[in-house]
């Protein structure tokens, strides 16, 4: 059986990421449970509710609180059960947020040009990242908020040179995000000389296969 990822929203909102899935020999599924999925997927979208981290809006913008108390139940759901989580971009902010964390508003220098995402070069502490990738990938970029402190349990395992967090780890649940995009670094959307996204969703989907055997 293909392990099943939860992905809040549609098939239609987010075909590259149920691509991603699929290649690495998952299945996205959008109506199940937490209780009948091996792991959650919570993808790129707007910015967070600054109020859900201590904040007035200053710069955040497409908020959805809709999608916020979602995703932040899904969060509690999977994390509750020990199931594996991944956090893109929007997700990783998401995670931060959930464990207590706080966000930079607005940020220069990493958002998409024209409609096409930076690239560049990020420096990695061991850990999955580094296994997957070495200590010095180039990653793509498209995004105005990041972490700022990070959450109870949260360690930031890469960076970017100007010190945006890149990716995280939580030290005991398993919970990884990247603020990148590695759906849009793999198949048709590979870019020469970038590390390649579908290894990390082939490591996440081995995630959920282990612990479906736990």
């Amino acid at each position: 059986m293909r392990a099943r990822v939860y992905l809040p929203g549609t098939a239609e909102q987010y075909p590259n990421y149920c691509h991603a899935i699929a290649a690495a020999g998952g299945e996205a599924c959008f109506d199940g449970t937490p209780e009948a999925c091996g792991g959650l997927l919570l993808p790129g979208g707007g910015d967070l509710a600054p109020w859900r981290y201590g904040q007035e809006n200053t710069a955040s913008r497409n908020v959805d609180p809709v999608r916020d108390r979602t995703e932040l139940w899904l969060l509690e759901a999977f994390t509750d059960l020990g199931k594996p989580v991944l956090g893109i971009c929007r997700g990783l902010q998401a995670i931060n947020v959930f464990f207590g964390g706080t966000l930079l508003q607005d940020i220069q220098g990493h958002s998409a040009v024209d409609g096409i995402d930076r690239l560049h070069r990020v420096r990695t502490a061991p850990s999955v990242f580094r296994t997957l990738y070495g200590p010095a990938p180039v990653v793509n970029s498209a995004h105005h908020q990041a972490a700022d402190r990070l959450g109870s349990g949260l360690e930031a395992v890469q960076w970017t040179a100007d010190g945006t967090v890149e990716a995280l780890v939580h030290r005991t649940l398993p919970v990884w995000a990247v603020q990148w995009h590695p759906e849009r670094l793999r198949g048709p959307w590979a870019r020469s000389g970038t590390a390649d996204g579908g290894l990390l969703f082939q490591a996440f989907l081995e995630q959920v296969r282990l612990s479906r055997k736990i």
